[in-house]
């Protein structure tokens, strides 16, 4: 690797006065894509400012009528939350499917939505969920948070600080894993709200990331069953197409795992 300056603020401040500091900053959350593309020489940051000690960033909170997971607590934390199981069981459920248990014990969930990469699995749950991407300046609602391949709305030097998640009446995942990366081939998460509107995101399909899927809305909002997506055509146009699938192949798993996730939403 090249040579690099190591931050390890203890407040989210300290974090933005270090980054601003650096001629070519860069903040470390959980650390599975920064660590592996310095280690390859793609990218040589001056600094690297850590956010995973940060005590401000790490919990998970009831709020109102939902519940807020800070940036920096791990995907295990949020899988084995009592409070996340209780409010949007789907949410714990998603966590445990991420990677494997090392990945698990490090990665983060602000990391992972800060990075969008076009298979993973929080940015689905967060665009169904209709989350808010809270940051050290303002909130972010989830239609404007993602802008497409590992691209999203944050400003230059911009930290999550935690995401807000509105309870649901109904919500469920399911997800076609990569066996070997264990990302989404394609993955579904499917939400209804209290007041009867439903939003489904996929993610691992598109060729711009995450994404709505608002033919599979408008069938799940007239009947919720899994029976409503029979008819559904999901175009092909857009989609990913590579040696573990076509983009028609991804898009007859977009219907299939809209339909286990509405199921496992029940």
């Amino acid at each position: 690797m090249y040579q690099t300056t190591y931050h390890r603020p203890s407040s989210v401040d300290e974090a933005a006065a270090a980054f601003a500091k650096g001629s070519d900053s860069k903040y470390l959350a959980g650390g599975h894509t920064l660590i592996p593309v310095m280690k390859q020489r793609l990218a040589s940051p001056s600094d690297v400012i850590d956010l995973g000690k940060i005590k401000e960033l790490i919990g998970i909170e009831p709020s109102g009528d939902g519940i807020v997971i800070k940036a920096a607590t791990t995907h295990y934390d949020v899988t084995s939350s009592d409070t996340v199981k209780k409010a949007i069981p789907a949410l714990a459920y998603l966590a445990s499917l991420i990677g494997d248990p090392a990945v698990r014990h490090r990665g983060t969930i602000g990391g992972s939505l800060a990075n969008n990469d076009p298979a993973a699995d929080y940015p689905a749950a967060v665009l169904a969920l209709g989350a808010t991407v809270k940051t050290n300046k303002r909130s972010i609602s989830a239609d404007d948070f993602f802008k497409g391949l590992f691209t999203t709305a944050l400003d230059d030097g911009e930290i999550i600080t935690a995401v807000s998640f509105p309870v649901q009446a109904k919500a469920g995942y399911a997800k076609f894993n990569h066996p070997a990366s264990r990302f989404a081939l394609t993955g579904v998460f499917v939400a209804k709200t209290p007041g009867g509107d439903v939003r489904v995101a996929a993610t691992g399909a598109s060729q711009n990331g995450v994404m709505r899927v608002s033919a599979i809305e408008a069938a799940l909002k007239a009947n919720w069953s899994a029976g409503a997506i029979d008819g559904v055509k999901i175009s092909a146009d857009g989609l990913m197409s590579d040696i573990h699938g076509t983009s028609d192949y991804r898009a007859n798993l977009i219907k299939v795992m809209a339909q286990r996730a509405v199921t496992a939403a029940g």
